[in-house]
């Protein structure tokens, strides 16, 4: 009997998906390592007493998860927290929830969209601010794969027989399904590992081992070459699957750290939109007697918290080697700068948008380099609202569409329907028109809002097999965001080029200002583009903080 998600998992449920899938791969003993590395760190409390950072102004750059989770911890201790935040409308970073509706039942992501069954830091701010989650259906084999005008059902089957002719493939190749030949060039490595070297997947370390800093060494196309694929092989696996196409010449490390905690195999969404997450850290920030403190901290001892909307910090300065910061910003609106001074600094921000900040005096020469050189990928989302929901109204009923994506070599190179039906296709609904990345994000991007609206229907039609125009009386609204373009995180995540991992992973994260200046954000994590990195450096950042206070309270 196939395993059915339930609703909002508990640990033990959860634990039991991450065993599953680790079974399948053969790598059941890294469970143990997994959920440890995953974890969150010690609770500031265990550091500091509750309360006892009063007057200890600290100041978080970014109201994303990062700047709100170090927050959240920074208040138990009692310090003094504001938090400069550029967007003046809305909070979460790149957590970005759009409801098409007043109710908030018809929405899209235009950030995350998932959360996987592994990532244990996240799921410990789901517990603990009681949020409900449902399965997000990763994969359907009702959905398509739409490869060089072919289009299949979302089936290793039909694409081994319909697609691979396409392409130049060897004899040996056309006898395996797709997930074989992807488990040669990516899998194979993780268990040529042993589990002790598989560890520094989700390890900031300054050495690695021989495996690790190859797999950093080479490009993902490198890698599929050592793996004997063939280059049509290669071109297949790059058609039916956009994201491997998108990321071939990045680092090949980045494909392992998301098998390594088997972060896909089974995922999960937040009932009402991920903004619920950043709004739930708000609410708490901003009550009195937070009940997520479980009322063990008196509300007199709890430190405040000031959220500056619609400040653009443009520069940090440091007068004195070992005193206090100055954060320089400006009040967008007003176009008037302030210079504020602080105690600490958790950085918060991306590095892309770091990169523009006045720093004086500079920070040291490898975390200068890591700024101007890391690498974020450009991604654009688009979401749809339909008055009618065409991918459920396929007969029979058990070929409609409920959850996981289609995939294509088209520039919009992926669609994504609802995890959950309606009670009929006349319902309306919202799908996730278009998920790309890298070059095609930037070139879709650089449309015109109607253009690219336009082509974006064309080529669902075009994958769904729909008549020509026939989206434009279903579509009803929409919304779209190029990530690249937005001016506070230029870019969309973190995804490393070669060797990037092995020189940048421990100076990225590495504080400035003689410890004053901390540095938090996927970016700087070990699970680089997911909510789980943001999370967990926001406390790392908090609790380090709170270590050099230990010997001034």
């Amino acid at each position: 009997m196939d395993f059915i998600q339930p609703n909002c998992p508990t640990n033990d449920e959860r634990y039991r998906m991450v065993k599953m899938a680790l079974e399948v791969n053969n790598r059941l003993e890294d469970f143990d390592n997994i959920i440890q590395l995953l974890s969150p760190p010690s609770d500031i409390l265990s550091i500091v007493p509750y309360g006892s950072c009063k007057n200890i102004k600290v100041a978080i750059l970014g109201a994303g998860l990062a700047g709100l989770s170090a927050a959240f911890e920074l208040r138990k201790a009692g310090f003094n927290v504001t938090i400069f935040e550029a967007e003046d409308k809305r909070i979460g970073g790149r957590v970005y929830t759009h409801y098409f509706d007043r109710s908030k039942q018809l929405y899209g992501e235009l950030g995350p969209m998932r959360m996987s069954a592994s990532h244990e830091t996240t799921w410990h701010y789901i517990n603990l601010f009681n949020l409900k989650t449902r399965p997000f259906i990763q994969d359907n084999p009702n959905a398509f794969r739409y490869v060089q005008g072919v289009r299949v059902k979302n089936t290793p089957q039909e694409i081994q027989e319909n697609i691979y002719p396409k392409f130049d493939m060897t004899l040996e190749e056309r006898l395996k399904l797709w997930p074989q030949l992807f488990n040669q060039a990516f899998e194979a490595y993780l268990l040529s590992m042993t589990p002790e070297v598989r560890k520094e997947i989700l390890q900031i370390k300054s050495e690695y081992s021989p495996e690790i800093i190859k797999a950093d060494y080479l490009s993902i196309l490198q890698r599929m070459e050592l793996a004997g694929l063939s280059n049509g092989a290669i071109e297949m696996l790059s058609g039916i699957e956009p994201f491997v196409a998108d990321f071939l010449s990045n680092s090949f490390f980045e494909i392992l750290h998301e098998l390594y905690p088997v972060s896909f195999a089974y995922t999960y969404e937040i009932i009402g939109g991920f903004l619920r997450l950043p709004k739930a850290f708000l609410t708490s920030l901003f009550s009195r007697e937070p009940k997520e403190y479980m009322g063990k901290i008196p509300a007199s001892k709890l430190g405040t918290i000031q959220i500056l909307s619609g400040h653009q910090v443009i520069g940090l300065s440091q007068p004195k080697k070992n005193g206090s910061v100055i954060v320089h910003h400006k009040n967008i609106k007003r176009n008037t700068i302030y210079d504020n001074q602080y105690d600490f600094i958790i950085c918060a921000v991306p590095f892309s948008n770091l990169r523009l900040f006045k720093l004086n005096p500079v920070f040291n020469s490898s975390k200068m380099q890591a700024i101007r050189v890391l690498n974020y990928s450009a991604s654009q989302k688009t979401v749809f609202l339909c008055n009618y929901r065409f991918w459920e109204a396929s007969k029979p009923k058990n070929n409609k569409i409920v959850g996981g994506g289609s995939f294509t070599d088209l520039v919009i190179n992926s669609i994504w329907y609802p995890s959950t039906p309606a009670q009929s296709p006349s319902c309306p609904g919202v799908i996730t028109a278009s998920y790309n990345w890298t070059q095609d994000a930037v070139r879709l991007g650089n449309f015109n809002s109607s253009r690219e609206i336009e082509l974006i229907k064309r080529q669902i039609e075009e994958v769904h097999g729909l008549p020509m125009n026939s989206l434009d009386s279903i579509v009803t609204d929409y919304k779209t965001i190029v990530w690249n373009n937005n001016p506070w995180s230029l870019g969309a995540f973190a995804f490393y080029d070669p060797q990037q991992k092995v020189l940048f992973s421990k100076v990225a994260i590495e504080p400035e200002y003689n410890r004053r200046v901390f540095f938090a954000g996927e970016h700087v994590s070990v699970t680089r583009a997911w909510m789980q990195g943001s999370l967990k450096t926001g406390m790392m950042a908090a609790n380090d903080i709170a270590r050099e206070c230990q010997n001034y309270i």
